[in-house]
């Protein structure tokens, strides 16, 4: 009896979540001025004999959209990464590592790896020849070097295996991550409009300083001048990741070709849409950009 009872709270819930929806900001041109006409809505619900009880079903629908909203959020970034971590941990890892072994002729992934790898091993070679020298002793036989060597060989070669083998495990996680991701939204779509109305109610809720801002703070980020450095930096850690090798000519190509169509995008929305759904956010921002 209690679960038919939820059920039906549930769905009354959901009825009266579909009938507050914020409509996009597109149809809201009229011969009117916007904010004329809200305020003359308002004032005659005011009057209005059922104005309280009004008030409050509205204020309930909106804090059941906001709930559900952000719970699902929340569960667009846990699911994936919880996910990726449990399908690498569990399953994905054990695998790659029985089907490696202890394969030498596989320990490193790309030309990097292995160039890092020797890198560090030449480095502790001078390390031991600068120790002999500060403390004035004699050098050390040719047989004790080598076996130094062989050690840290061994043990840098276990290192690069094991980052060979965490580097596998994150592409099959990765994409094991974005099918949970694909599935939550395939699954949950009527989340997914509330969460746009709710979105949309944030966004044209902001006063138009506020819009310039933001739209000011995200072009400078992925579009702005100094952008390129923050682009470089996160494509190599993808790469680093994912166990690609962090080519310059790849980088470099990619940071001269999609910032520049991020720019174009964020210019013409703000041509096609800023200036006829908020005229006044448009004047702040070029006043900001000035």
């Amino acid at each position: 009896m209690n679960n038919n009872n939820d059920d039906h709270a549930q769905k009354s819930d959901s009825s009266k979540i579909n009938e507050m929806r914020v409509t996009p900001a597109s149809q809201k041109t009229g011969f009117l001025p916007r904010s004329l006409g809200r305020t003359f809505n308002r004032i005659k619900s005011d009057f209005s004999p059922n104005a309280e009880e009004q008030y409050i079903r509205n204020f309930q629908i909106a804090r059941n959209r906001t709930r559900i909203a952000i719970r699902f959020l929340i569960m667009l970034i846990v699911v994936p990464l919880l996910t990726q971590y449990l399908s690498k941990q569990l399953l994905i890892s054990p695998i790659v590592e029985r089907v490696r072994g202890e394969n030498i002729s596989h320990l490193f992934l790309n030309e990097e790896m292995e160039e890092k790898a020797l890198k560090e091993l030449n480095f502790y070679e001078k390390e031991l020849k600068f120790e002999s020298l500060l403390r004035k002793s004699p050098p050390l036989a040719p047989e004790v070097v080598e076996a130094k060597l062989k050690n840290k060989a061994k043990e840098i070669a276990e290192t690069f295996r094991q980052e060979s083998q965490n580097a596998i495990s994150n592409v099959f996680a990765d994409l094991v991550s974005l099918v949970a991701f694909a599935f939550v939204i395939a699954t949950n779509k009527r989340e997914i409009v509330i969460v746009k109305s709710f979105i949309d109610e944030i966004i044209y809720g902001l006063s138009d300083s506020a819009k310039a801002f933001l739209i000011i703070l995200s072009t400078d980020i992925f579009v702005g001048f100094h952008s390129p450095h923050g682009w470089e930096v996160l494509l190599e850690v993808v790469a680093e990741h994912l166990g690609l090798p962090a080519s310059r000519n790849p980088i470099f190509l990619f940071i001269a070709t999609f910032p520049v169509i991020l720019d174009t995008i964020f210019k013409y929305w703000i041509f096609r849409y800023l200036s006829r759904l908020s005229p006044s956010a448009l004047a702040t921002l070029k006043e900001m950009n000035e």
